[in-house]
């Protein structure tokens, strides 16, 4: 260093410029997080907090010179040239001035552990009401141009002698709907937005209102030996007026059954006009699905459980003796295929997963012997060779997975089982933002599809759009879908301590145990060693058996139970980050093929290649 750069930064040092300079710094970043919290609190424009940060960073080299120019002395500020040095007390300005950088320090670190552990987990509560009143408030204000060739079909209402006979009028509705949504210029709502009104004394135009829908399907069914009345009437809510109403009066058949529907399909399409796409009543047919009518009655019955993902021994009983009646009913055979597994994963039965996959298999083989464009069959085909992926039973080609997934869903783009089982394969590869766009989709299809529902909060939660996962949440609950899964480490993380609480107590999760307290706070705390509670719901578990091996994982992985996994689309949430970091993790990712996959397709933002034959992840 040359003598002059020396005697620069000695002049430095002596003016006390470089103790003015980390002063003015430390100063500045303890102001501008002050401002930054404070001045929302006051709902202060924005660029209010922006203004402060501007004025300090202009002010900095004002401020160096000063202190370059000047000099604190007993008398005052005056300028440097004009101080003996006999006179000059810049040693002791030079003391006072460390002490008070020290203490701006401390202070700076004290306000930076206040604002991560108390005033940041308020704001993100905050954030997420905000966030939540605002969609609500837009939803409310924006009214969207509701589409004329928009149509909602309502359950028929059951008009038998016995009223017994509501799983059938409900079939039937939903029979016409599954025809009218393959429609692609006709804006069908689900089949669950649709039935929730039932046994609700609502009028027809508060029903399309809440549906965003111009037209309302309506009917009834009546059932008496060996007859079958069925009344439909389409309306334009708008006008108030009846553009077509019909009454078939037939002999009980599964012919006449499947007729009628092909029958008031077309007749909605001609009544719509102008607003269809030409051509698109050629697109309708009603293909009979089985010439058995008892047969088609227990299917009518066990469909909804399957959709529902309720009673799926119940479903699968009845859809047992409905192939025992007509042994070539693909519809039937379709969903009991994937009902073998599903009972399994919802803890219908407590058979292991590969004692059911043969018999899924068989049944998908059937249902495509019957029909090779079965979408439900291809798919549960294609979820079975996850399964065996995820179990590290057989590596998976995760190419062809997904390929298969897509023909099934080119076949049937709304097949929401299709849709949430591919949605979890990308979420498996690592691929969230893939799975959220499944998931999403899905859920624009069916609003009330439990499953997809929660694994869209899951995939919001892991991409840590936060906000977003707690609003959709919510949403499901005014909907009274209790049972929605949600990332418990989600509702830890923001300090929601009760609904916490009401979702591990649940009958479903740890119903009768009793440190939820403690639970709740592992789940805000997983860096430390929760072993012993680990083992106890472990112990609780195996008494009282709440939980599947898979739903138990899920639980306790994220509080540090690294020998155990459930289903590998588990393994990317922010919380199990530690895991990420085990031998286990490693093994689930090489030996289920979805390295292979990665080395291939490339690898997810969170995780690289290490040499040519390892890897890690964040």
């Amino acid at each position: 260093m040359s003598v002059n750069n020396t005697n620069f930064i000695s002049e430095l040092k002596r003016r006390n410029v470089i103790r003015m300079a980390g002063l003015y710094l430390v100063g500045a970043w303890l102001l501008t997080q002050v401002s930054a919290t404070v001045l929302p609190l006051f709902n202060a424009p924005l660029w209010m907090p922006r203004g402060v940060v501007i004025a300090l960073a202009i002010g900095f080299i004002p401020a160096m010179i000063f202190a370059w120019v000047f000099e604190l002395t007993p008398d005052g500020l005056k300028r440097d040239a004009e101080v003996m040095p006999a006179q000059s007390i810049a040693p002791q300005t030079a003391q006072k001035m460390n002490r008070l950088i020290v203490a701006l320090l401390i202070l700076a670190v004290v306000y930076f552990g206040f604002d991560k552990f108390v005033l940041a987990p308020k704001r993100d509560v905050a954030l997420v009401a905000q966030t939540t009143q605002t969609v609500t408030a837009k939803a409310t204000k924006i009214q969207t141009a509701i589409a004329p060739n928009s149509i909602a079909v309502l359950p028929f209402t059951d008009l038998s002698p016995g009223k017994d006979q509501e799983y059938f009028s409900d079939g039937i509705a939903e029979e016409i709907l599954n025809v009218l949504v393959k429609l692609e210029s006709l804006n069908v709502a689900s089949r669950t937005s649709s039935f929730q009104f039932k046994g609700r004394e609502i009028g027809i135009p508060e029903i399309a209102k809440q549906l965003k829908v111009r037209h309302i399907l309506e009917g009834s069914v009546r059932k008496a030996g060996s007859t079958v009345r069925i009344t439909a009437q389409l309306i334009d809510t708008q006008t108030d007026r009846h553009l077509w109403s019909e009454t078939f009066d037939r002999p009980l058949t599964t012919d006449n059954i499947f007729t009628i529907q092909d029958e008031i399909a077309k007749a909605i399409v001609k009544a719509l006009g102008q607003s269809m796409t030409t051509g698109d009543e050629a697109k309708l047919k009603v293909a009979p699905m089985t010439d058995n009518l008892s047969a088609y009655e227990l299917f009518l019955q066990a469909r909804p459980m399957f959709a529902a993902r309720y009673d799926l021994d119940k479903a699968d009983a009845l859809l047992t003796r409905a192939i025992e009646q007509d042994p070539n009913f693909a519809a039937a055979w379709e969903i009991r295929a994937a009902l073998q597994f599903l009972m399994v994963d919802y803890g219908y039965s407590s058979a292991k997963l590969v004692e059911v996959e043969q018999q899924a298999l068989e049944f998908a083989n059937r249902a495509l012997a019957i029909n090779p464009n079965s979408a439900t069959a291809i798919a549960v085909k294609a979820q079975l060779k996850r399964n065996s992926a995820d179990e590290l039973r057989e590596r998976g080609d995760f190419t062809a997975i997904i390929a298969a997934y897509k023909r099934a869903l080119a076949i049937d783009p709304k097949n929401t089982s299709a849709l949430n089982w591919l949605g979890n394969t990308y979420r498996s590869l690592g691929d969230t933002t893939s799975a959220l766009a499944m998931y999403s989709r899905c859920a624009q299809i069916d609003p009330f599809y439990v499953p997809c529902l929660g694994n869209q909060i899951s995939a919001l939660s892991d991409l840590s759009r936060d906000a977003e996962a707690l609003a959709v949440y919510h949403k499901a609950l005014d909907a009274g879908m209790s049972n929605i899964q949600i990332n418990l480490g989600l509702l830890a993380k923001h300090g929601l301590e009760n609904e916490f609480k009401l979702r591990t107590a649940s009958t479903d999760v740890l119903f009768g145990w009793r440190r939820h307290g403690e639970l709740y706070e592992a789940y805000r705390h997983p860096e430390k060693n929760h072993q012993e509670l680990i083992a106890d719901i472990r112990s609780f578990n195996q008494k009282f058996e709440k939980l599947t091996d898979d739903d138990l994982a899920l639980l306790l992985v994220p509080i540090g139970a690294n020998d155990t996994m459930g289903e590998s689309f588990m393994m990317w949430s922010p919380i199990l980050s530690h895991y990420r970091q085990t031998a286990p993790f490693k093994t689930q990712i090489t030996g289920s093929g979805v390295l292979d996959y990665w080395r291939k397709q490339g690898f997810p933002p969170q995780c690289k290649p290490v040499g040519s034959d390892d890897f890690e992840c964040k």
